[in-house]
């Protein structure tokens, strides 16, 4: 019997295109159930590529209404994947093919294609959405210029390029920049606009535009302003300046990812993009500046300079994750910024390196792209270029970077392209460090030292866990950024980075006049575990000491981690040193607070299954949250008076600003009340609930009683305040569901699915629900295997309608190897579930697989 399941795609078989494309002519006429789409599309054989190939369309779901060749009409039968000429009837030499096609935009729950958002239409093609819209050779290294015909009644018509045309009922744009149809945009709507202007450095004017529905006009001026310090920030850091006469962005509700970079038409998740004091938290304002920056840097990397197929996705996407990276330190505090950084990477990386979902940061293979876009493409891509910037020094690195655009605008390029421009900017080779691109799984670094007569002596040993597919690693180049502190607090030894290239190497350090304390891999120089064994003191000593902030951070994050360890093994209870460290640092007026806000968490639950894990221990749901509840108890009682001063402290007075100064201060005021509602009963939350002038502190406060089991009628306040807005409703379906206790937790979250305002096919909904569930790791993992089955039931029925959202939700699943056998069988009975369910997605079935594998 033949194998009909979806097979899959590998990077060892990628052939060029047989043709190219000189200009693409598109035409619209929107309709919701009968849209028509027009197309005339200029092919010519490729050159580089012998001549007889058929030509190969992708299509799905499209009603083929026409076709001709050289204005000739041809007969042809598509198939569920697309159309094929054979060669045979392909002209000779360039030809024109044009083709009308019909499609149901009303009907398009997957959000891929074009789709209709509570009555706007509006696209999203990548990865592969393009060809839901007609056919095409929708890859990524078949560019080409785009001129746009849009016919429709709506008053707002827009599309990639700039306007050349319109009149009553219609538009036209060009986009004169040759562009992937990934790169596609449309937008037709009822919409309002935000308008400001920017002069490029080049003295191009820029008509900058953030359209929105009426109504939400209002909450646009902070992603307008976070647009054009973007764009000076490109331009005096990387020296790229727009290229186009106008920049659109437009909110859209229902949207599967945070935002798209379609060239001049940025579409995004209005959870992105719309913000204000009453209605938007702190976090969510640094969300749509980091991502507003995101979105505007792949101008450059990922638009002018694309990736030759979707093996390369990481080129512009770890690329311009560690650019917004870098600007966000710039706007903010590069130390709270990176340890952010650090804390996601370990969250959502780490956690994908060590499961059944590990993969390359190139992977070598793929059934459904969508699968791909994960922590490891974006999270750590951009660690390899931290790295490389690191290796090669910050000028050699610029002048990479500048002969990387010089070389490659307007091409389709490749990892290796991208290791060349490297190597011939600092004159070194690279191949070994290349084999992180290729090379799963997170390295272990253990560390042993020797001290003697004045000399310390520091050796790493390297090694890589076996990972799906890859159970051989071999030895990557590990910069470890590293210094010495000596015994009184005083830094013996800056910074220098070392070079970890074999399995084993010793370094020596000599004249020094007493034992040291190494303070390694500062600034998290490397996606790496290291196993350093320090004592409580001299964690302690780095906490108070060390000169590298982020290393601060992270004594005394191992501190916590140590100590939570001993509760869940041996009952232990957190001591003196733990404790009076911590008061140390809250109460050390120069450290930044959003600083202080970070040290004083404590280590996820997720975060210490995993170290549980990784030392060959099962980790208990249970004993893990009843050791951090505990925890964090004793270090309220401890530090209660200390808290009460910083909560007083720390009030911003006067209006509310986004800045970082303010961010910073009320992300301390809402750590310590989280605290002190452990020792007054929720009194000062109360109290913070009813006067809150912004939403930062009203969830805070809001989520402080929830942890304590209290707020049932600051719940029912919360909605009634918020009911009418449908982003703080997501923070209040998460909320709920994220602080539940755990055996509540699954309850809670089915009651929640049956809410009047729980609407599932919407992305950020779902997510505030089933997703939520992710975000308490013990309810997620009760004993009776509730919310296993509660989330196995929702995937399933969203799969049928949006099989990218549904995969990506899937991922609660991955560690599920970590845990007991009891909860090992529940939760593979579930996928099991899931993958007999009939009409599995292609999206679900690879991710489901690869869990069961």
């Amino acid at each position: 019997m033949r194998d009909t399941s979806p097979q899959p795609i590998h990077l060892a078989d990628y052939q060029p295109p047989a043709y190219l494309i000189d200009q693409v002519n598109l035409t619209f006429r929107l309709e919701p159930q009968a849209t028509r789409v027009r197309s005339q599309v200029h092919f010519r054989p490729n050159p580089g590529v012998h001549a007889g190939h058929d030509l190969r369309l992708d299509g799905e779901g499209l009603s083929l209404v026409t076709a001709a060749l050289n204005g000739q009409p041809v007969k042809v039968q598509p198939d569920a994947t697309g159309l094929t000429i054979p060669a045979s009837a392909v002209p000779q030499g360039a030809f024109l093919w044009e083709c009308e096609v019909e499609i149901v935009p009303e009907g398009n729950t997957a959000l891929e294609g074009l789709y209709m958002s509570r009555g706007m239409y509006c696209t999203q093609c990548e990865a592969e959405g393009f060809r839901k819209i007609t056919f095409y050779p929708d890859r990524p290294d078949v560019m080409a210029p785009f001129r746009v015909r849009i016919e429709s009644d709506l008053p707002v018509l827009l599309s990639n390029g700039n306007k050349v045309a319109e009149g009553p009922g219609w538009a036209e744009w060009h986009d004169p920049h040759p562009k992937p149809s990934y790169l596609f945009a449309l937008v037709a709507g009822d919409l309002v606009a935000t308008r400001d202007q920017f002069r490029t450095m080049e003295g191009r004017n820029v008509a900058l535009n953030i359209w929105v529905r009426p109504g939400d006009e209002g909450k646009t001026g902070y992603a307008m302003e976070a647009l054009k310090r973007s764009m000076i920030w490109d331009e005096q850091v990387y020296g790229r300046a727009y290229d186009l006469d106008i920049f659109n962005i437009v909110a859209v509700d229902d949207f599967n990812m945070g935002a798209m970079e379609n060239k001049g038409l940025n579409i995004f998740n209005s959870a992105y993009v719309l913000a204000s004091p009453e209605t938007a938290t702190d976090s969510n304002y640094a969300a749509i500046e980091r991502i507003i920056a995101h979105e505007y840097f792949h101008n450059w990397t990922g638009n002018r300079i694309t990736c030759r197929d979707w093996f390369q996705l990481s080129l512009k996407e770890g690329l311009t994750v560690f650019r917004d990276q870098q600007f966000m330190g710039d706007m903010r505090s590069h130390a709270v910024k990176r340890i952010e950084d650090v804390l996601t990477l370990r969250a959502r990386q780490f956690r994908e390196d060590a499961g059944p979902l590990a993969h390359p940061v190139r992977p070598e293979s793929y059934v459904e792209i969508n699968n791909f876009y994960t922590a490891t493409v974006y999270e750590k891509g951009a660690e390899l270029i931290r790295m490389l910037q690191l290796l090669v020094g910050e000028d050699r690195y610029r002048a990479a970077l500048d002969l990387y655009f010089t070389r490659h605008d307007g091409q389709a390029c490749t990892i290796e392209d991208w290791i060349a421009v490297f190597e011939e900017a600092a004159g070194r080779d690279l191949s070994q460090f290349k084999r992180w691109y290729g090379q799963a799984g997170t390295p272990r670094v253990d560390v042993s030292e020797n001290w003697q007569n004045g000399t310390y002596t520091l050796t790493l040993r390297q090694h890589t866990p076996p990972t799906p597919g890859q159970p051989l690693k071999e030895p990557l180049v590990i910069p470890v950024a590293m210094g010495l502190i000596g015994p009184d607090g005083q830094e013996v030894l800056p910074t220098q980075v070392l070079e970890l290239e074999s399995p084993e190497q010793s370094f020596t350090f000599e004249g020094l006049t007493a034992k040291p304390v190494a303070s390694l891999l500062r600034g998290v120089s490397a996606p790496v575990i290291l196993n350093h064994r320090l004592s409580s003191e001299d964690r302690a000593l780095l906490l108070a000491h060390d000169s590298d902030p982020v290393n601060r951070f992270e004594a005394g994050r191992a501190l916590a981690r140590d100590i939570l360890l001993a509760m869940i093994r041996e009952g232990a209870k957190p001591g003196p040193v733990y404790l009076d460290a911590l008061r140390r640092m809250l109460r050390d007026d120069t450290l930044d607070p959003a600083f202080r806000a970070l040290a004083l968490g404590l280590p996820s639950q997720d975060d210490l299954a995993g170290t549980l894990h990784d030392a060959g221990e099962t980790p208990d749901p249970d004993a893990i949250y009843l050791a951090r509840r505990d925890a964090l108890q004793i270090i309220a009682e401890a530090l209660a008076p200390d808290l009460a001063t910083i909560f007083a402290e720390m009030q911003t007075p006067g209006p509310y600003s986004a800045d970082a100064r303010d961010a910073g201060r009320r992300a301390l005021r809402v750590q310590a009340v989280g605290l002190i509602a452990r020792v007054d009963g929720g009194a000062k939350a109360r109290e913070m609930f009813a006067n809150a002038n912004n939403m930062t502190e009203q969830l805070g406060a809001w989520s402080a009683l929830l942890a304590i089991g209290a707020g049932e009628a600051e719940t029912a306040q919360f909605y009634r305040q918020w009911s009418g807005d449908r982003l703080v409703l997501d923070k209040w379906f998460a909320g709920q569901v994220s602080h539940a206790a755990p055996d509540r937790a699954a309850a809670l979250a089915k009651t929640l699915t049956e809410h009047q305002d729980f609407d599932w096919k919407n992305p950020n909904r779902f997510r505030a629900v089933i997703g939520a569930l992710g975000a308490n790791p013990a309810g997620f993992h009760a004993k009776d295997g509730a919310s296993y089955r509660l989330v196995a039931d929702w995937l399933i029925r969203l799969d049928g309608a949006n099989p990218q959202a549904a995969a990506r939700v899937s991922t609660l699943f991955e560690t599920w190897r970590r845990y007991d056998s009891t909860r090992q069988n529940l939760i593979r009975t579930e996928l099991e579930r899931i993958m007999a369910h009939p009409g599995l997605s292609r999206d679900m079935g690879e991710m489901v697989g690869r869990m069961l594998d």
